[in-house]
């Protein structure tokens, strides 16, 4: 009988020791995102994905640097700026040209802008 008591006592004990009063999930207040979202994909004419090119966002109102990031395999592209208007750039190599770029983009805070896709032909 005291072997059972002592492993109940001791199970009870081990139960209580997981149990946290803290929440799972964390439900307290943060700040608002202050950063926008930019994403799109760089394919061929032939819409192939156009894997590690540089793609540029440059802020038109000539508030500091330009953000960049690289294409992946896939040709995606994603980039966290800071809200105002921008104008896209991807990198060409000798003999490309674009065939479609995205206008400017206007980005307010916590947007997420997708779309903002590239194509890249041969130069004729």
């Amino acid at each position: 009988m005291t072997i059972r008591l002592v492993c109940l006592l001791a199970t009870a004990a081990l139960a209580s020791a997981c149990y946290t009063s803290r929440p799972a999930i964390d439900r307290s207040s943060r700040p608002p995102d202050r950063e926008g979202t930019l994403a799109g994909h760089v394919r061929t004419d032939t819409n192939a994905p156009v894997s590690a090119r540089l793609v540029r966002a440059v802020p038109l109102d000539g508030s500091g640097e330009p953000y960049e990031t690289m294409t992946s395999d896939t040709g995606a592209y994603t980039m966290k700026v800071r809200p105002g208007r921008y104008r896209l750039e991807v990198q060409l190599h000798d003999g490309e040209r674009l065939s479609k770029q995205p206008g400017e983009t206007n980005v307010n805070p916590s947007d997420l802008d997708p779309g903002r896709d590239f194509v890249i032909a041969r130069a004729r």
